[in-house]
């Protein structure tokens, strides 16, 4: 199955070091920008501990050699790259495909 890359917003919208919620497809997806190097990430928004879409809200950093975000009801925190939490190795969020394409930043389904 081939993906399906969906515009979520222009790269200029995304303050480096914060996240956007957007709708793709059915799925609420948070996507990240991080400070230090500008790199894109993009999770499930929804906080499986807390049982709430929040996720794009969360404060993003690292554990070590993880990226995270940190969710803002329990402080959980969910890398980046797996989507595993680093608390509770049995929760994990969705991760997507993202990219920046011709100044936007896209997000893949598929």
């Amino acid at each position: 199955m081939s993906e399906t890359w969906v515009a979520v917003c222009q790269d200029d919208d995304l303050i480096a070091g914060t996240g956007v919620c957007a709708l793709v497809g059915e799925e609420q997806v948070a996507v990240f920008k991080l400070r230090a190097t500008g790199e894109l990430f993009a999770i499930g928004n929804y906080d499986p501990i807390g049982q709430a879409n929040v996720l794009s809200r969360g404060i993003t950093g690292s554990l070590g050699d993880a990226l995270v975000v940190a969710s803002p009801l329990y402080k959980h925190h969910f890398n980046l790259q797996t989507g595993q939490c680093l608390e509770d190795s049995s929760i994990e969020v969705s991760t997507y495909p993202v990219r920046l394409h011709e100044g936007q930043i896209e997000v893949a389904l598929g």
